[in-house]
């Protein structure tokens, strides 16, 4: 029984660094590891987890690095529907979200690691989940725990759009306790009705990768 426990625990570690990676901007060092990628999953015990995973990874291994720095840029940065950032879709532009992020820098601090967030927001998904691959994987799950709408609703996104990275935020959600939920209805009757209030800041637009 114990034994099982660190299996799973450091099948999950897995699970989240490759999922950081593949999840995050592609370059040429993602291009370089994709294959240790893919055998670092394979030998993993069969999962939901790993099998959504190693879709995602297999898609990425397959097309040109400009090719998937474009699909990204199309996915993720010119739609706000599709946010990498957790708290942006519990407390969207409100005051409150700024009180939300600096949580995650207070847990980061108190890892007693220093978390390079490379000019992103700390709630940005891939920092959370070499975070929790890394540094502290129980606060790090806690984290992903607690923003498990957030996840869930980006999967949905995600869905919709027909993108493989729906695999990869679908093996996220598998690494965590209990199973993900049927629709969105069923996610926002979980996590409660959507943020409204908004700052009056003019925010950066999506789309400013290079």
């Amino acid at each position: 029984m114990i034994g099982r426990r660190r299996d799973r625990a450091a099948g999950a570690r897995v699970v989240h660094q490759v999922a950081s990676w593949c999840l995050d901007y592609p370059d040429a060092s993602l291009a370089q590891r994709l294959p240790l990628l893919g055998t670092a999953l394979a030998e993993q015990p069969t999962s939901d987890a790993v099998a959504h995973l190693s879709v995602l990874v297999e898609h990425l291994a397959g097309r040109p690095l400009a090719d998937l720095q474009r699909d990204y840029v199309d996915v993720f940065d010119l739609s706000r529907d599709r946010a990498l950032h957790l708290s942006y879709w519990t407390d969207g532009d409100t005051r409150r979200r700024g009180e939300v992020l600096g949580r995650f820098k207070a847990a980061y601090r108190s890892s007693g690691f220093l978390v390079d967030l490379r000019g992103e927001l700390p709630d940005h998904l891939p920092t959370v989940l070499e975070f929790a691959a890394i540094a502290d994987p129980a606060a790090g799950t806690a984290l992903l725990q607690e923003y498990r709408a957030s996840l869930e609703l980006l999967r949905f996104a995600l869905l919709d759009l027909g993108t493989p990275y729906a695999d990869g935020v679908a093996a996220v959600c598998a690494t965590l306790p209990g199973e993900s939920p049927p629709d969105r209805a069923a996610v926002h009757a979980q996590a409660g009705p959507p943020p409204v209030e908004t700052v009056g800041l003019e925010l950066l637009p999506y789309g400013s990768r290079p």
